[in-house]
């Protein structure tokens, strides 16, 4: 995501980088680049005007043309300057705002049709039931074919139930009838799936108002497509005025190489971006942080969310015996097999390779070569357990073995394990980074210079 943007940002930083001391001009020529690369991210002129003035305003003073190292202060201006317009440090609003297990909370989902709305339901209703609510999805969207029956397939698949009603009319009537079921079976999370049009229109906007007066919802949560770009800030102002929002999802995030609409939103609407959709799977939905995003855009990646994502699929116990492999070189062949299956369980790999600091832009989906990774765990499957303790003891005979059981070549085989001791080397050197994180956001700033 933001591929673009990150790039043009860094190659603009390069104006003040590495610098003993800027000048006006310098910062001027940085925020004129900065400013060009906003516009052509389709972030509102407006937004755009902001940012530029508030940056202008604090950079020209004397903290950034006399500090010590007046290129790393710039970036932190910049940096401040992002998180402010994405959200700003506080994240209080991003959190949805629920009652406690004994009152029952409504979240109220709106959007126009093809945004995702149905799909992000699902993804809220997940991630809710990990945090310990019991969620009862509702299928309020009595106008797009197919619409319930998607939501029972979703609600099938993460294990939630669904209330759905076969030929009602009256989205108020089915949320009443799915409130009372609710009510027996100790539900305390309502999430509306609610009706949807290509375009907004006043019958819709009747009907998602008269189910707003009948719910009364804690949350009113747009679900936007960020691929729209402008288009997703304007439906937001639209709905906002109409019926009211309490906070934005923004769907294909992670196909966003521009980030227009996530850079426009809260300036414009005044409401928090709360969820981002990153993939097709029920699980690739994630908090917005404002910080972490401005970090990704700077390229410094966002470690912290990587960080997370590894702990859900990762056990805390066999992350430090993992790292203690790596410091001291015994990483072996079965660790490789067992993180290769442990990242394919995290989502997109370019979504991961991009939260790893310097790495924003570096790698496209067809860079990554899927039939390889499939080919890597396919070869190491075919090793004894003795072979993947000690990959020194793998002569010709066994990799002519190898290659014969993976379907593959002892070229393959070979290549493999030439790859593996170099990565091995390279893991023993990240591994030192984790001792010491001065070392680590030395090498991020450097990204700049």
């Amino acid at each position: 995501m933001f591929d673009k943007l990150t790039q043009k940002i860094t190659d603009a930083m390069r104006f003040v980088a590495g610098k003993s001391s800027i000048s006006e001009k310098n910062i001027e020529d940085a925020v004129d680049a900065i400013k060009m690369a906003l516009l052509e991210a389709d972030v509102n002129l407006r937004v755009v005007r902001r940012f530029v003035n508030a940056t202008i305003d604090e950079a020209k003073g004397e903290k950034v043309l006399r500090a010590v190292d007046p290129g790393q202060q710039f970036v932190k201006i910049i940096h401040d300057k992002l998180v402010s317009f994405l959200g700003g440090t506080d994240t209080a609003e991003q959190k949805l705002n629920l009652k406690g297990p004994d009152v029952i909370s409504t979240v109220l989902m709106l959007g126009l049709q093809g945004s995702g709305k149905t799909t992000s339901s699902a993804k809220l209703a997940l991630r809710l039931k990990k945090e310990g609510r019991k969620p009862l999805l509702i299928a309020c969207d009595l106008v797009r074919p197919a619409a319930m029956e998607q939501l029972a397939v979703l609600g099938a698949q993460i294990g939630v139930p669904v209330h759905r009603e076969e030929g009602a009319a009256d989205s108020v009537k089915v949320y009443h009838n799915a409130l009372a079921w609710a009510r027996q079976n100790l539900i305390d999370t309502l999430i509306i799936d609610t009706t949807g049009r290509l375009q907004i229109d006043e019958p819709m906007m009747a009907e998602l108002f008269r189910l707003k007066e009948a719910a009364q919802p804690d949350e009113m949560l747009l679900v936007a497509d960020s691929m729209t770009g402008q288009s997703a800030v304007d439906i937001a102002k639209t709905f906002d005025e109409k019926i009211g929002l309490t906070g934005v999802i923004l769907t294909k995030f992670d196909s966003d190489t521009r980030g227009g609409a996530a850079l426009s939103l809260k300036t414009i609407t005044g409401k928090p971006l709360k969820f981002t959709g990153t993939g097709e799977k029920p699980e690739d939905f994630e908090p917005f942080y404002p910080e972490r995003i401005a970090g990704r855009i700077l390229g410094m990646g966002d470690v912290v969310s990587l960080v997370e994502k590894a702990q859900e699929v990762i056990d805390q116990k066999e992350a430090l015996e993992l790292q203690k492999k790596m410091e001291k070189e015994n990483f072996t062949l079965q660790d490789w097999l067992d993180q290769l299956r442990s990242v394919k369980k995290m989502g997109s790999l370019q979504s991961m390779l991009e939260m790893i600091p310097g790495m924003q832009g570096q790698i496209s989906e067809d860079d990554i070569d899927k039939a390889d990774l499939r080919r890597q765990e396919a070869i190491i499957s075919s090793m004894t357990r003795k072979e993947r303790a000690n990959h020194l003891i793998i002569g010709p005979p066994r990799r002519s073995r190898i290659a014969r059981g993976s379907g593959t070549s002892v070229a393959e085989v070979a290549r493999l394990i030439k790859k593996f001791e170099k990565m091995r080397g390279m893991m023993k050197k990240m591994a030192k980074y984790g001792k010491n994180p001065n070392n680590l956001m030395q090498a991020m700033q450097g990204r700049f210079s």
